[in-house]
């Protein structure tokens, strides 16, 4: 079984974050990326797949060289070789049309990407992925076993969880529960040593035009000062409530 685990380069949640150009521009200066968490669950099940059932992983990633550390990362964690389309990631469509030239190419069984990104949080690409590749696909998935060309996933729903049946080729957009927490793998020296070793092919782009476009981006505004409220003075509190909070 051939797999392609798709990896975005995000910020770390804990970055400060700010823009550039009047605000048209994600400013990178002093961020720390990382792999994108929903990737990172993603990359972990693959893993297993690959100790387990003999497997092999790829990752992919549509952008520049400064993504490359974030890769050479998921190579050390375990992946055996990885593919950076090199474009920016414009937007969700233009990022999948490129994957979707990678999954053809390489011929791979099983798709697995983050359901969302933490940066944009579209949530786009896994599903246009499957469509363009013709090729099954389940999102919100938080557990997933393969059985030759069969495969048994379980997702999340509105209220409860659904468990589907399916086939390969398959694309899922997996999340947390994917794996446990505490599965996650952090590369130790032997990973990361081997990791300089694995191939790193840097592809051009195909042609693929972006189908939206940022216009501008805007922080949330800064909390207001926390007004205290004597416990017996609850006239006042309906007052508030009502004519500055508005929510009664």
């Amino acid at each position: 079984m051939k797999i392609l685990v798709c990896i975005s380069h995000v910020p770390d949640t804990t970055s400060k974050i700010n823009f550039t150009e009047g605000d048209t521009k994600f400013d990178t200066n002093g961020v720390q990326f990382v792999i994108n968490p929903n990737d990172e669950f993603g990359l972990t099940r693959a893993m297993w797949f690959k100790e387990k059932q003999g497997a092999s992983v790829d990752v992919v990633n549509v952008g520049g060289a400064e993504t490359e550390p974030t890769l050479r990362k998921a190579l050390a964690i375990g992946a055996d070789s990885a593919i950076r389309v090199n474009t920016e990631a414009t937007d969700g469509f233009a990022v999948a049309k490129q994957i979707a030239k990678v999954v053809e190419d390489g011929g791979y069984d099983l798709v697995i990407a983050g359901r969302e990104s933490i940066d944009y949080n579209g949530g786009m690409v896994p599903g246009m992925l499957a469509a363009i590749t013709n090729a099954n696909f389940v999102n919100n998935c938080i557990s997933l076993e393969v059985d030759g060309t069969n495969a048994k996933a379980v997702r999340e729903i509105d209220g409860g969880k659904e468990t589907v049946s399916t086939s390969l080729p398959l694309v899922v957009g997996g999340q947390k529960g994917l794996v446990e927490e505490s599965d996650l793998r952090i590369p130790n020296m032997r990973g990361i040593m081997m990791a300089r070793k694995k191939p790193l092919n840097v592809v051009e782009p195909i042609g693929a035009d972006a189908a939206t476009a940022s216009v501008s981006f805007e922080k949330p505004a800064p909390k207001g000062a926390v007004k205290l409220v004597d416990a017996g003075n609850l006239d006042e509190l309906v007052n508030l409530l009502h004519n500055e909070a508005k929510v009664i």
